[in-house]
């Protein structure tokens, strides 16, 4: 996955001003206490990233 699919479903999911923020501010235990814009700065895969944004936010799995 790339970041531009990332950032794609997570404004589907969540839409865009709530993606936009949990993005940049909202930092997650499963990414090591980071936000996700954080963690795609050092290197995390985004795929990785999407997933755990899905078990935060309890995406469903067939929107996974």
């Amino acid at each position: 996955m790339r970041y531009t699919a990332l950032r794609q479903r997570m404004v589907e999911e969540l839409g865009e001003v709530r993606a936009d923020t949990l993005a940049r501010d909202h930092v997650l235990a499963a990414l090591g206490e980071r936000t996700v814009n954080e963690a795609l700065e050092d290197g995390w895969d985004p795929k990785r990233v999407w997933l755990v944004i899905c078990e935060a936010f309890e995406v469903p799995k067939s929107r996974r």
